[in-house]
C-alpha cells in the first residue's frame, strides 16, 4: 500500500512538474521567437475554427499600416501605452474608484494586456485568466519593445467573424490595403473594438460614430504619447 501511495504520489509530481513547464516554459520560448517570427495562429483562431470560422489574416508590418488607423486604435484603447509598462494603474485606480461609487464595473485592460491574452489565453473574463494575464503581459513589455508589441496587436486582434488583423479588416470591409486606410475609415475599425462581433463598420450605428469621431479627435492631439510607436 505505501508503494502505491508513493507510486501515485510521484507521478502526480511529474505531471504537476510537466504542467509547470509547458505553463511557464512554452509562453517564454514564443515570446523569444516573436521578436522576429509573426505568430502563426492564436488560441481565439482555434476557437473559432472549432466554432465553424475560417480565418481571413494577411501579417503586415507596421511601417505598411496608415498611421491613422495606429493612432485610432490607440486613441480609443489605450491612449497611454508609450508611458506604462504593460498596466495602466491609473486607469485601474479610476476602474477602481468609479466600482466603489457605484459605477459599473469597467475594465482597464492596455494594448499589452489584450495582446497577450490574445497571443496566449482564452476569450472571458474570468480572474483566472486574468491572473495568468498579468504575468504574461510583463513577459512581452520585458522582451519586445513598443513598436513590436503594436505590430502584433494590430495583426491578431479579431475585427469580425473569421477576420483577423487590420489588413484583413481593411480589405474586408473598405477593399483596400491597411496602408491605404483614411481617418474615418480607421476611426470606424478602432470603433468596433473590443466588440467586432457585435459592432461592424458595415452597420455604422449612430453609437459607431460617435466613437469613430472621438477617435479622429483623440488622434488630433496624442502627438508625444505615440512617439513609441512612430519613426
Amino acid at each position: 500500500m505505501a508503494y502505491r501511495k508513493t507510486s501515485l504520489f510521484g507521478k502526480l509530481a511529474k505531471l504537476t512538474l510537466f504542467l509547470l513547464i509547458v505553463v511557464i516554459v512554452t509562453p517564454l520560448l514564443l515570446t523569444i521567437l516573436y521578436r522576429a517570427v509573426p505568430p502563426p495562429i492564436t488560441p481565439l483562431m482555434v476557437i473559432r475554427l472549432f466554432e465553424g470560422e475560417g480565418i481571413k489574416k494577411d501579417w503586415v508590418p507596421l511601417s505598411r499600416i496608415s498611421p491613422h488607423a495606429i493612432r485610432a486604435v490607440l486613441a480609443l484603447e489605450d491612449t497611454r501605452f508609450c508611458l506604462h509598462n504593460g498596466v495602466d494603474w491609473e486607469q485601474v485606480q479610476d476602474a477602481v474608484a468609479d466600482r466603489l461609487q457605484g459605477g459599473r464595473l469597467r475594465g482597464a485592460s492596455t494594448i499589452s494586456m489584450q495582446t497577450a491574452k490574445n497571443l496566449f489565453l482564452w476569450p472571458g473574463r474570468t480572474y483566472l485568466r486574468k491572473a495568468i494575464e498579468a504575468p504574461l503581459t510583463f513577459l512581452i513589455e520585458w522582451a519586445w519593445d513598443k513598436r513590436r508589441i503594436m505590430e502584433i496587436y494590430m495583426n491578431v486582434v479579431e475585427w469580425g467573424p473569421g477576420i483577423y488583423g487590420i489588413e484583413a479588416a481593411a480589405r474586408a470591409y473598405f477593399q483596400k490595403p491597411a496602408a491605404r486606410l483614411t481617418k474615418w475609415e480607421s476611426g470606424l475599425l478602432a470603433a468596433v473594438l473590443p466588440n467586432p462581433r457585435k459592432r461592424s463598420p458595415r452597420r455604422a450605428t449612430a453609437f459607431l460614430r460617435d466613437r469613430a469621431g472621438t477617435a479622429m479627435a483623440r488622434s488630433a492631439i496624442l502627438g508625444p504619447y505615440i512617439k513609441c510607436v512612430e519613426k
